[in-house]
């Protein structure tokens, strides 16, 4: 039996796994288990008991996009320097992303208001954050509109990605001893309040200028700034801190469930293809994107495209559907090369300039109109199956 609303099918059979679903989770972070949590318990204490946990969820998100419009206003350049304060602002704006999207689960439990939902809505939005929070800490280190400052944006995407495929086959999902959401946050706050005491262009110094290294020191090293050197230490720590355990945790639980490992990394294709499609389009010279500063554009698009990518997979996760390989919003993506690297290549420019811009634009209204569309038709099916609110809590009669 299926409901169609606004021209999405939603199949009740899979809405049944609902209801046995349990959340699971393990996290190894020292630093999360014996201060933070600390932290996280007083804060959700705060919380009025009649706020919904989803609602924590979004005021979380709202300081990101308080931050992404801060750039906007003071430092639409991505390079600056911006006044001091707004790199503390910065730093505050995460942090407290940080602390909501770790106390609204806490705030579930406090109110007996848990569901599937909660899961749902809290990794969709920190799927939105991956480019935003990549976005602020490009504005704050000074990168620019650069292949250095593409990468900042959209490394996180990533990690995200891979985490969430694991979390498909392992139903748990894992952080490591040292993570994302806990120390990737606290270095990623320690690099805006050093901008905000220092201002931006100190990542732009090379070792030997910051701490006057001894001679036998490799010039090749003594001279690496700063920002390249961030590059290099993010890439380095997915390849070897990520990426592995997220493939070593599936392997075991494929081999638990006696099924074969192979046929999953089929599942990453389609996001390898995305991946490769945007270092073509975003290294094109023929691209305005970085030559023309219209990198905030473009995190804000790939925002609500990737957005939809790890959600249709946490949504496949709850419902116990099969592995979802494609979404319509990767389709522009596909499309870009095509439009404005091979055939600008070629010699056919008609696509070069201004049409760029337009494209870009086009995309980022479709993905943020698509995306939202998508989540309100999912949300609504939720609600409505699971007898719950979204954005309040629904108390409901006792039985007489």
């Amino acid at each position: 039996m299926a409901m169609s609303k606004k021209g999405e099918l939603i199949d009740y059979n899979s809405l049944a796994n609902l209801r046995t679903y349990k959340y699971s989770s393990v996290d190894k972070s020292f630093i999360s288990r014996f201060i933070l949590k600390h932290y996280w318990n007083w804060a959700a204490e705060l919380m009025p008991m009649w706020l919904a946990p989803n609602v924590i969820t979004l005021i979380g998100l709202m300081f990101i996009y308080t931050n992404v419009i801060c750039i906007l206003i003071y430092i639409p350049d991505l390079v600056g320097p911006g006044p001091s304060w707004i790199y503390f602002s910065f730093a505050v704006g995460l942090w407290m992303y940080s602390t909501m999207d770790n106390i609204d689960g806490k705030q579930a439990r406090r109110t007996n208001s848990s569901s599937p939902l909660g899961e749902l809505f809290d990794h969709g939005i920190d799927s939105l954050n991956c480019t935003l929070g990549g976005l602020i800490e490009c504005a704050c280190m000074g990168l620019g509109p650069t292949g250095p400052g593409a990468f900042t944006v959209l490394v996180s995407c990533l990690a995200m990605f891979f985490s969430t495929w694991e979390t498909y086959h392992t139903h748990t999902l894992y952080l490591g001893y040292c993570n994302g959401p806990t120390e990737g946050i606290i270095i990623a706050v320690s690099v805006m309040l050093i901008s905000g005491v220092y201002g931006p262009g100190i990542w732009q110094q090379s070792l030997n200028e910051l701490f006057n290294l001894p001679t036998f020191v490799p010039d090749r090293i003594a001279t690496s700034s700063m920002s390249g050197i961030w590059v290099t230490v993010i890439a380095i720590a997915f390849f070897t801190c990520h990426l592995p355990f997220c493939v070593q945790n599936v392997y075991n639980a494929r081999k638990a469930q006696n099924k074969p490992f192979s046929s999953t990394l089929s599942q990453w294709i389609p996001f390898v293809m995305v991946a490769c499609s945007v270092w073509l389009w975003l290294s094109s010279p023929s691209s305005i994107i970085l030559k023309e500063n219209h990198l905030v554009l473009f995190a804000l698009a790939t925002s609500f495209a990737f957005g939809r990518v790890t959600t249709k997979i946490i949504l496949a996760h709850l419902t116990k559907q099969p592995f979802p390989y494609w979404t319509i919003l990767m389709v522009p993506v596909y499309i870009a090369p095509l439009l404005f690297t091979f055939l600008p290549g070629l010699g056919i420019t008609v696509f070069v300039g201004q049409f760029e811009l337009y494209y870009l634009w086009a995309y980022f209204l479709f993905s943020a109109g698509y995306f939202l569309r998508w989540a309100n038709v999912v949300i609504d099916a939720f609600c409505e199956y699971l007898d719950i609110n979204c954005f309040s809590i629904k108390h409901k009669s006792r039985a007489s």
